[in-house]
């Protein structure tokens, strides 16, 4: 059979008549049409959302939630078969930007997904515990390279930035 045009309808059930209002008297619905008498709603003046003249919900309640902290430290991650491709045994910060895997002075973190076969002298700003273990399972050993900003004399943050209201 084909199907023409003509032949849709919609599901029964999906369509209501509407309600015919203001039609004379003599009905439920007549004269004032269900909206009582005069005032700014018997005139269809009120837009969605009014309340009266007071701030509506809608601007009452901020836009945007939460916030961004201006002091979050931002690592870069190196994972453990990053670390097994290189030719290296000893692994710096230097090492992983001269590979082109890091940028340069970017704060390392070594997380531990895959393996490594071979003893690797590591020195990174962040190292996991997963991955610490699996380094010296292997033989090799870890040391943690103090960030800058943690240095004797500064301030124990990293620099604001990010947001207008940072350096105030």
């Amino acid at each position: 059979m084909i199907m023409r045009v003509d032949d849709l309808s919609p599901a029964p059930g999906s369509r209501k008549v509407a309600r015919r209002v203001g039609r004379g008297t003599g009905g439920r619905r007549g004269k004032t049409a269900g909206r009582g008498t005069k005032g700014q709603r018997a005139r269809n003046t009120v837009a969605r959302g009014f309340e009266g003249g007071q701030t509506p919900h809608k601007m009452r309640v901020p836009k945007l939630k939460g916030f961004t902290n201006p002091f979050r430290v931002e690592y870069t991650a190196v994972n453990l078969d990053t670390l097994s491709g290189l030719e290296e045994t000893t692994i710096t910060p230097e090492v992983l930007h001269s590979h082109g895997i890091v940028r340069k002075d970017a704060f390392v973190k070594i997380l531990a997904r895959g393996e490594v076969s071979s003893k690797l002298d590591v020195h990174a700003h962040a190292v996991s515990k997963a991955a610490e273990a699996a380094i010296t399972g292997a033989g090799g050993t870890v040391t943690l390279i103090q960030l800058p900003f943690r240095e004797e004399g500064k301030a124990g943050r990293p620099a604001a930035k990010g947001n207008q209201f940072t350096n105030r």
